[in-house]
């Protein structure tokens, strides 16, 4: 290998160009931080992967400004929803919505959609300008007091450049490079098995327009359309031999054999699905996020955003550490908050596989019964679970980021499946219209936000409250009783739209705001 230059300087090196990496690129640039992002494939992933974007992440990707241009190039909201049939071909055996896909939900100012990420990966590139070296691996890291100095090796010419950082963040999948360097075990149920995923052309309006779906779990694999304009996959465990396997074969079985129509296979894909969450989230200024951090089963969309959310709590912290209005202690609250969260949203990915093959089991009840017949079979589970609220807008962190001032989070119901808004400190803000067409989470961004009745009252507590970046919003009267605050009152929302602190009444002192925001990040007040 050549001897590798003399490199280059950066603040945060994000390793891997999927959508949690490219996330955490926007979320820093917002924040003016220097990241090169490197990515060891050449290109972005052909592969459609992912297929549902949350309301949380879309909350996320609207204020990156990108949620129109997501939106737009998705599924119209009637395929949020999720159909059983025998094969393609046959009538619905069953049937669920996804709650806020297929149609808005009271608790968000947006609606999340079904898109394949290799739609959604180039919308997150141009979100930002930053560096990205596409076809760039890095092969080695070494930590000292000051930064990490990785290896990177140009995988066409073979060429190493040494990079310096001042943090890392390792988002480069379930086989992270950066988490075996380490030497981050995991835990967890590890691997579920082989799948096989056949990308393919077919004509199947027949058996879909007038009953769109996400997702058509048949007896012989699932069905997913790709794009608005044409396209299918079929996912199922990799049968005996796939070197042999004649795929158009045994995706027309899937298909029926009602369906006379030519399938043109245009790539086929092993992989492995995984079941964990690392041991550790941090190791020293090297961060995981996403797969790297969790790998999550696929039924039920969580994984993609669940590393999604990962960034979105992890790049205000290194922002403040990297500007200095932030004591390094601040990144351990990262684990202490995402990990809980990775490993509850685990549980329940792993139990939604044998909830889907209850449904199934109960029609292959019918069938041996002798009874054809498609009689409609009730899922074991409510319309909200493949959003599952609980999870995607529920979340609670404790930790020395979060004052519970006047009230301790509690902890919500472990089913996933129900959310109930709170403005109790560790709680995602809830939505709620200030105007006709701007939100309580549209006052979010590269800063602090206070929320009160009393603007006047706590602009003065601001304007002490230097170094932090801090903005003051008028909140109407008519939600007082919704966010628990008297007429001087006032919430102290982070940037990543999680309460800090609750006020239920006027500051108690002139140095309140400041005092709260050194002790939650963890430095010294000026």
């Amino acid at each position: 290998m050549p001897v590798p230059d003399a490199g280059t300087e950066t603040d945060v090196l994000i390793v891997g160009g999927g959508p949690v990496g490219l996330t955490a690129r926007a979320l820093l640039e917002r924040w003016g931080v220097r990241a090169l992002l490197v990515e060891k494939h050449r290109a972005l992933s052909p592969f459609p992967r992912s297929r549902l974007v949350n309301v949380r992440s879309m909350e996320i990707f609207r204020g990156l400004g990108t949620a129109a241009g997501i939106t737009a190039a998705a599924f119209a909201p009637e395929y949020g929803r999720i159909r059983f049939r025998d094969t393609m071909d046959g009538p619905d055996f069953a049937s669920a919505a996804m709650a806020g896909i297929n149609a808005p939900v009271p608790e968000s100012p947006v609606r999340g959609v079904v898109t394949s990420q290799d739609r959604l990966e180039p919308l997150l590139l141009d979100a930002a300008d930053g560096p990205v070296r596409f076809g760039t691996e890095l092969t080695a890291l070494t930590e000292d007091t000051d930064g990490v100095e990785a290896l990177l090796v140009d995988r066409d010419s073979g060429a190493g450049t040494r990079v310096r950082a001042r943090h890392v963040l390792a988002a480069d999948g379930a086989h992270s490079t950066v988490r075996r360097l380490l030497g981050i075990g995991t835990t967890g149920p590890g691997a579920l098995g082989d799948i096989t995923t056949v990308v393919f052309d077919a004509d199947l309006g027949r058996w879909s327009a007038d009953r769109p779906a996400g997702v058509y779990f048949t007896a012989h694999g699932s069905l997913l359309p790709l794009y608005p304009e044409g396209g299918w996959s079929w996912f199922a465990p990799t049968p005996d031999d796939p070197e042999h396997a004649d795929w158009a074969g045994i995706v027309a079985r899937a298909l029926g054999p009602g369906v006379q129509t030519e399938i043109e296979v245009l790539r086929v894909q092993q992989w492995v699905m995984h079941a964990f969450v690392a041991e550790e989230f941090r190791h020293g200024r090297v961060l995981l996020a996403g797969d790297a951090a969790h790998a999550m089963p696929i039924i039920g969309g969580l994984g993609m955003n669940t590393g999604v959310a990962d960034a979105h709590n992890l790049c205000w912290k290194l922002a403040g550490v990297l500007q200095g209005w932030a004591g390094s202690r601040l990144l351990h609250t990262y684990a202490a908050e995402r990990r809980p969260v990775a490993q509850r949203t685990l549980r329940q990915t792993v139990a939604n596989p044998r909830l889907l093959h209850q449904v199934q089991r109960h029609r292959q009840e019918q069938l041996r019964s002798g009874d054809p017949a498609p009689e409609q079979i009730e899922p074991p589970w409510s319309e909200e679970y493949f959003a599952q609220l609980g999870l995607v807008l529920g979340a609670v962190y404790r930790s020395a980021a979060v004052l519970t001032g006047d009230g301790t989070p509690s902890e919500p119901p472990d089913s996933g499946t129900d959310y109930v808004p709170t403005a109790e400190p560790g709680h995602r803000l809830p939505h709620l219209w200030l105007t006709p067409d701007r939100s309580t989470l549209d006052t979010l961004g590269a800063w602090f936000t206070v929320l009160t009745p009393d603007p006047a009252r706590w602009e003065r507590q601001a304007g002490a409250a230097a170094p932090w970046p801090l903005r003051v919003e008028p909140l109407p009267c008519e939600h007082l009783g919704a966010c628990r605050l008297g007429p001087r009152g006032a919430l102290l929302v982070r940037p990543d739209g999680h309460i800090a602190a609750r006020w239920s009444d006027a500051p108690p002192g002139g140095d309140t705001l400041r005092h709260a925001l050194s002790a939650m990040t963890g430095s010294t007040p000026p």
